[in-house]
């Protein structure tokens, strides 16, 4: 595993990328300090001023399409990180406020059916799209601009552009398809954060819980 341990910061986590848990593992696994320095940059890529763009509410915004899914993963990540004795509460504090853009702290949600500031009613996705049998569904659907007749609970959108924008359109796919790889991380992310409270170790229950993160 270590002749083929990939040291640099990873570009974030995705379906076709799992560099970073890899780095976290790797620190579980042996405790040395090359695959600390390694997690440690990659997260810190992620961080303000580590080269990664941030929209004007503090969403980490590394590409256009799915842009939730990469500041999820890495939420994930940042998570695991801290739970292995890794800059604990930059960690979590950086985490929590990726996670809490999503849920809407920022005015919107991007998760179905929570929230009640608006959230999605119109997700790029097939089955929720279709009303009940034995009614038909064909493309036409596909440009309905009424709300999808099944309510995705829980699923979280691809998400805004670099300026905190974002249209609820089922034709929307850039912004408003929920895939797998979206949500896997961004789950794992919120029992991480829901773990942390029950142990009352959540940022906001240590005072350490402002929006957007700033490491300064």
């Amino acid at each position: 595993a270590k002749k083929w341990y990939d040291m640099a910061p990873d570009w974030g986590m995705s379906w076709d990328d799992k560099i970073v848990g890899c780095q976290v593992l790797m620190y579980n696994l042996t405790g040395d300090a090359a695959a600390k320095t390694a997690v440690e940059g990659t997260l810190n890529s992620w961080f303000p001023g580590g080269g990664i763009d941030y929209t004007p509410k503090g969403l980490a915004w590394r590409l256009q399409w799915g842009s939730l899914r990469y500041s999820s993963n890495m939420a994930m990540a940042a998570i695991m990180a801290a739970e292995s004795g890794i800059n604990v509460d930059a960690y979590r504090h950086w985490a929590m406020c990726q996670i809490h853009y999503a849920l809407g702290d920022t005015g919107f949600s991007y998760v179905i059916g929570y929230g009640d500031q608006g959230y999605p009613l119109r997700p790029h996705h097939r089955s929720s799209s279709c009303p009940s049998a034995p009614a038909p569904c064909g493309s036409t659907m596909m440009m309905s601009k009424a709300p999808n007749p099944h309510t995705l609970y829980g699923a979280l959108v691809g998400g805004p552009d670099g300026s905190d924008g974002y249209t609820d359109a089922r034709d929307n796919y850039v912004n408003n398809e929920v895939a797998c790889d979206y949500n896997a991380g961004f789950q794992t992310a919120v029992a991480g954060l829901l773990h942390l409270c029950l142990t009352n170790q959540h940022p906001e229950q240590s005072g350490d819980a402002t929006c957007p993160y700033s490491s300064s």
